[in-house]
C-alpha cells in the first residue's frame, strides 16, 4: 500500500549555536582544539541529531526508508591530501528501501552552504545503462516529472556530473542528449543560514524531500523493469 503523502510535522530547530560551532571547527580544525570543545560537540551533535532524527520519523510516515544514516564528524585521512581531521558541516542521509524504492535523501547543515537535495549520486554501471536507454526510448515522461511546477519551484534543473559527448552506443543527435550525458542525477535546493535557523526550517526539509517523490517514482519504475515494462522483482 502507498504510503500518505500528509505528515504530522514536529516542530525541531537548527539553532545559531550549531553553525556557530562548525564555523569556530573550520577556523580551528585541529585535534587540540576539538579535545578542548569535545563537551560542546557531543551536546551540539545530539542536538542535531535529534532534528535529523524528527526528519527520519516526519517521512516515514510517507515513505519506507530503511536507512537513517548521520555521518561522522571525522574525516577519513587515508586517502586524502587534505589532512585536517573533522569535518564542518552536519549531514543525514535516509536511504530508501531497495529494491523496489530508489533514490536517496540528503540533508547538509553548514554555514554558508546548508543544502536539501536527493537522487542518485553514483549509479553503478547497470543501472545507468537501464536510465539511459529508458531516456533514449522515450524522454517525454521524465521531462514532464521535470518540468513540473513543484519541481521547479524547488529545484530548478537536475544537476549532477555530465560527460562531455554522447556515452557509448547512444547518438550525439538524440533529443534526449542532454539527459544521457549525464552520470549523476541530483536534485538541490539551497538556503541561506537565515533560513535554515527559522522555525519553519523543518518543514521546508520536508516539503522539499516531497518535492522529489515523482521524480524517484520514475527512476524506481524504470530501475526495477525491463526495457518492455517487466517487473524484474516479481511485482
Amino acid at each position: 500500500m502507498k504510503k500518505s503523502t500528509k505528515i504530522n510535522f514536529k516542530m525541531k530547530r537548527i539553532k545559531p549555536k550549531h553553525l556557530q560551532f562548525l564555523k569556530e571547527l573550520k577556523e580551528n580544525n585541529n585535534r587540540k582544539w576539538f579535545a578542548k570543545n569535545k563537551e560542546c560537540f557531543d551536546g551540539i551533535y545530539a542536538e542535531v541529531k535529534d532534528f535529523f532524527k524528527g526528519i527520519y520519523d516526519a517521512m516515514q510516515q510517507t515513505d519506507d526508508i530503511s536507512q537513517f544514516h548521520v555521518h561522522r564528524i571525522y574525516r577519513d585521512l587515508r586517502f586524502s591530501k587534505d589532512k585536517t581531521p573533522y569535518k564542518t558541516h552536519f549531514r543525514l542521509h535516509l536511504g530508501r528501501k531497495k529494491p523496489l524504492l530508489r533514490g536517496g535523501y540528503y540533508l547538509n547543515i553548514e554555514p554558508g552552504n546548508t543544502v536539501v537535495s536527493g537522487g542518485f549520486w553514483n549509479p553503478n554501471s547497470k543501472d545507468l545503462l537501464r536510465i539511459r536507454k529508458e531516456f533514449a526510448g522515450d524522454a517525454d515522461g521524465i521531462r514532464s516529472v521535470l518540468n513540473d511546477k513543484k519541481f521547479k519551484k524547488y529545484f530548478a534543473e537536475l544537476g549532477g556530473e555530465e560527460l562531455s559527448s554522447a556515452p557509448r552506443g547512444f547518438e550525439a543527435d538524440s533529443p534526449a542528449i542532454d539527459l544521457l550525458k549525464k552520470k549523476q542525477f541530483i536534485a538541490r535546493r539551497y538556503f541561506t543560514d537565515e533560513q535554515a535557523l527559522k522555525p519553519g526550517f523543518f518543514n521546508e526539509v520536508i516539503a522539499t524531500f516531497l518535492a522529489l517523490r515523482p521524480f524517484f517514482d520514475y527512476m524506481s519504475e524504470a530501475l526495477t523493469t525491463d526495457e518492455n515494462g517487466v517487473s524484474l522483482y516479481g511485482h
